[in-house]
């Protein structure tokens, strides 16, 4: 499984890190708030090949992309 994070989600992430003041204690809260729900989901779903992470995601506008695995079928 993969983590993405887009260039304007992190641009986003570390503005409002620097506005908090407190550095990496900061982005660290403002990751942990984010990815909670995902850090009890994705751990029990094999279906799971990726979860994107952008700005709408970062400013709460929506939840993250979550790509499935292509499922194959038997010839």
């Amino acid at each position: 499984m993969k983590l993405n994070f887009t260039r304007d989600a992190l641009k986003c992430l570390a503005d409002k890190a620097m506005k908090k003041g407190t550095g990496a204690r900061a982005l660290r809260s403002l990751l942990e708030g984010m990815m909670l729900d995902l850090m009890y989901e994705i751990p029990s779903r094999d279906d799971v090949d990726e979860v994107m992470i952008n700005r709408p995601v970062v400013e709460g506008q929506r939840t993250p992309i979550i790509k499935r695995k292509e499922s194959r079928k038997a010839a």
